[in-house]
């Protein structure tokens, strides 16, 4: 295993380790991903058999380096070379039930390994030289990634009910790294859902953003629904779940619809928030369901009613709600339109009224929409997606033409009030929007002069006279 360890950082450690007489280790994370091939993330873990404080604190004289010193957790770190080292003293944990804090006590490396979450995190190499490059391997961690499988150290319902955040951290592993979860772990979790509401929303949230964020995200989901999490952490979405039949009619289950929508997006884009516009899209669902005996189920309303709800859903979920909740609002309220105009005959304002109300956000849009294409129906999916390829090229055409993304005015409140010689107030709102409609509806050109010469028969009809010799 040396080869794992070329890094010149880590000849340095061996010979200050060996000076001081001291055993040390790199462990967890830094080791998996070198036995799984996966690339170097720039942080190292390091276990000393002593205090890490300390032989931080001497490794940093050495390189001349700072090192930040936490005695609250009993850490230090310090970067050398581009690598974040973190260093720990070997210990062992015991926790009390209405904590995920632990009583930290002085360990040995079969206490430090015990403590660790899962057997893939587990496994330790040894950094002294007569034993350098050594894997330390007790529980098999290496089988279980030739298995693909998350299993914890020790019993996985004391592992979980101790530290509750594990049961986000089994999901988010067994989905980035595409492993399942051992059977008797995805037990325990089911049995412990109750104690994930110690863990602070903060600390869900990020787990859950991991989720989000890997390359099949349902994989995650469908643990979190499967084993109770999902309902006490995101209800909105657990509620998604289930179909009600009338009339031997039914509907699609919009939880696994979601989940098809929210891979879909994935495979085409990186972007964290529109990932979670995929989340949300049909998160009203539940609350505009009707069954009307004519046309079966219906969801009249449900992106109206969904845009409305983001902000609170973000509030709960501990979600930011600057900019990127209001995109996600903007994507959940507008996600129907596209594929309105997909299935009608697409008329030029109806294109600029997209534009107009979409902005720079036309693009995400249309992503989000082709991905809500799950039908099983080859010939429908073909045929919508297909839609959509004209109605992306109608989007080109009107915008290139008209300059509507974006759309500001092409005269302002400012410029009506000066031409009339009027002061702020509702006919200036009047006027203006009277401007807007026409612009967008293709009665006038997206101009200045075109505008000006509307605006005037406007205030015509309202009783108003331009000031003479107005130059605007």
């Amino acid at each position: 295993m040396r080869e794992n360890l070329q890094y010149p950082i880590f000849q340095i450690i061996r010979d200050l380790a060996d000076k001081e007489q001291i055993e040390c280790y790199v462990v967890g994370g830094y080791v998996r991903d070198c036995i799984m091939g996966r690339p170097f993330k720039n942080d190292v873990d390091l276990v000393v058999i002593g205090s890490g404080i300390d032989f931080a604190s001497k490794l940093g004289e050495i390189l001349h380096t700072k090192v930040a010193v936490y005695k609250n957790f009993g850490t230090a770190m310090l970067v050398y070379d581009g690598i974040n080292l973190e260093f720990v003293g070997a210990r062992r944990e015991s926790y009390r039930s209405n904590s995920r804090k632990p009583v930290v006590e002085d360990g040995t490396l079969e206490d430090d390994q015990n403590r660790r979450d899962f057997t893939i995190n587990a496994m330790a190499y040894c950094l002294n030289a007569d034993r350098f490059g050594e894997l330390v391997d007790p529980f098999d961690g290496v089988k279980d990634i030739q298995n693909r499988i998350i299993r914890t150290p020790l019993d996985p319902a004391i592992t979980f009910s101790d530290d509750p955040l594990r049961m986000m951290r089994a999901i988010r592993f067994a989905t980035q790294l595409n492993f399942k979860i051992d059977v008797k772990a995805v037990q325990a979790i089911a049995e412990n859902t109750e104690r994930i509401k110690i863990i602070s929303k903060e600390r869900i949230i990020d787990e859950l953003n991991k989720i989000v964020m890997a390359a099949k995200p349902s994989v995650g989901f469908r643990y979190l629904f499967d084993t109770g999490l999902l309902k006490i952490i995101f209800p909105a979405m657990y509620n998604l779940h289930g179909v009600d039949i009338i009339d031997g009619r039914g509907h699609k289950d919009n939880f696994y619809h979601t989940l098809e929508v929210l891979d879909n997006v994935a495979s085409l884009s990186e972007d964290l928030w529109l990932r979670w516009a995929a989340i949300m899209h049909d998160i009203a669902k539940p609350a505009t369901k009707r069954y009307d005996k004519r046309v079966g189920w219906t969801f009249h309303g449900h992106e109206d009613r969904g845009a409305r709800m983001v902000p609170k859903l973000f509030a709960e979920l501990k979600l930011p709600l600057h900019d990127k909740m209001k995109f996600v609002q903007k994507l959940v309220q507008l996600h129907l339109r596209p594929i309105v105009l997909a299935q009608d005959i697409v008329t030029d304002s109806a294109v600029r009224r997209l534009l107009y109300e979409a902005g720079d956000d036309i693009d995400a849009l249309m992503l989000l929409c082709h991905a809500d294409v799950t039908t099983k129906n080859e010939f429908k999916k073909k045929k919508y997606r297909g839609n959509f390829e004209l109605v992306k090229q109608k989007l080109k055409d009107v915008e290139e033409r008209d300059k509507i993304r974006n759309w500001q005015p092409p005269v302002s409140g400012a410029d009506i009030m000066a031409l009339f010689e009027i002061g702020p107030g509702r006919v200036v709102g009047i006027i203006k929007n009277a401007m807007r409609e026409a612009i967008l509806e293709g009665e006038i050109p997206n101009s200045r002069e075109e505008a000006l010469s509307f605006i005037l028969k406007q205030g015509k009809r309202l009783g108003l006279s331009p000031k003479t010799n107005t130059a605007l």
